[in-house]
């Protein structure tokens, strides 16, 4: 019988992953996505959509379905469904390793001004009036409405709705990969001064990086928060290596 291996998904590395692993032929694959985003992308296995009912949940589920390993590939901020997959993985002794890819380092040039939450982050885009661009999920723009003096710019996959209750918002829709040049001309065509993201790695979004240290502009960088310590890879290729070991091909 093949191995049965959950993955926690929601990034681009969840759903190479998942076609990685589907290429073997050896795994029965079910990839869970929180159903944040309306529209996301298609995927190369089965998928559900929606939370589990905490760690208990997620732990009865492993159990009920039979799953031999769980992966937890969520986004580097979804720091409570990593707490949630640690729980479930000692509550019922299935193996549990991650998906983490590694963090942007600060580069000569980089005016980074890092923070540990988005309150944090409001704050520092200070009391002056400025064109701040958004780059953050849907969930945490609703701090921002304390701070009405300022012109924001949102990028989000899905339109902002409702709307944020401030004087001046311009809303873009749009999914990554964004490249640099692109982004320099969006931060220039906007007048921005300061930009407000997470450190989210790997290259998708990393354009906007880029382009801000070409022009100057400050980044307000929200840190990543604590996560379990459990065994974790920080390439598709090393965590499929270890399963491919961990689980090899029946003779």
């Amino acid at each position: 019988m093949n191995a049965s291996i959950l993955i926690l998904g929601g990034t681009t590395e969840a759903r190479q992953l998942a076609e990685r692993l589907s290429e073997t032929g050896r795994f029965r694959l079910e990839l869970s996505m929180a159903g944040r985003t309306k529209a996301p992308a298609r995927q190369p296995v089965p998928v559900r959509i929606g939370g589990f009912g905490g760690a208990e949940g997620l732990g009865r589920y492993l159990t009920e379905h039979g799953f031999d390993l769980l992966i937890d590939a969520t986004h580097p901020y979804a720091a409570k469904i990593s707490a949630n997959a640690a729980q479930a993985a000692a509550l019922t002794g299935v193996p549990l390793i991650a998906l983490r890819r590694p963090g942007w380092e600060r580069q000569a040039g980089d005016c980074w001004l890092e923070v540990d939450s988005v309150g944090a982050a409001v704050a520092a885009l200070g009391e002056p009036s400025r064109r701040a661009f958004l780059a953050l999920g849907r969930q945490e723009l609703l701090p921002f409405e304390a701070a009405p003096q300022h012109a924001y710019l949102v990028r989000s996959v899905d339109a902002v709705e409702p709307p944020l209750v401030l004087p001046t918002v311009t809303y873009l829709t749009a999914r990554g990969p964004f490249e640099e040049a692109d982004e320099r001309a969006l931060l220039i065509n906007h007048g921005i001064e300061a930009i407000v993201c997470k450190n989210s790695g790997g290259s998708a979004s990393y354009g906007k990086i880029a382009a801000a240290r070409a022009l100057g502009i400050e980044v307000i960088m929200i840190r990543r928060p604590v996560l379990p310590d459990v065994l974790a890879f920080q390439t598709v290729d090393d965590l499929v290596s270890h399963v491919d070991q961990a689980f090899p091909p029946k003779v």
